[in-house]
């Protein structure tokens, strides 16, 4: 049985999708773009953006009642491989010590204009 999970804190999806999907004691956190969910905007740099696309994974980790600690797998996504470093350094203040399984790759462009898109996968 799936379950959909959805937080008012994230930006909500803007296709055919949800923002989470539970299904066997793991949540599916679908890619995060750095939109602020009050405002609608979206931080200029790298490192800003990353920070709003954790925020909004952490919100709907939290609708869901986990934290960033439950999550095994990230897949980050850049316009720029360049920024790997910048986003990087942000990356790692949202996990304590044991840190996901990660993939980054490089592409050539996100919706909206962003830098930066992170999706995860956390466990129960």
């Amino acid at each position: 049985m799936k379950k959909v999970i959805a937080s008012e804190k994230a930006p909500g999806a803007i296709g055919p999708y949800s923002q989470a999907v539970e299904a066997g004691g793991m949540v599916f956190v679908s890619g995060q773009l750095p939109v602020d969910a009050v405002t609608g905007s979206m931080a200029a740099g790298v490192g800003n953006q990353t920070r709003q696309s954790l925020e909004n994974i952490r919100h709907i980790l939290e609708a869901a009642g986990l934290t960033m600690g439950d999550v095994v797998k990230t897949t980050v996504y850049l316009s720029d491989m360049a920024a790997f470093a910048e986003m990087n350094a942000v990356y790692a203040a949202f996990f304590d010590g044991g840190f996901p399984a990660r993939s980054a790759f490089a592409v050539r462009e996100l919706p909206k204009g962003a830098s930066v898109e992170i999706e995860c996968i956390a466990v129960r």
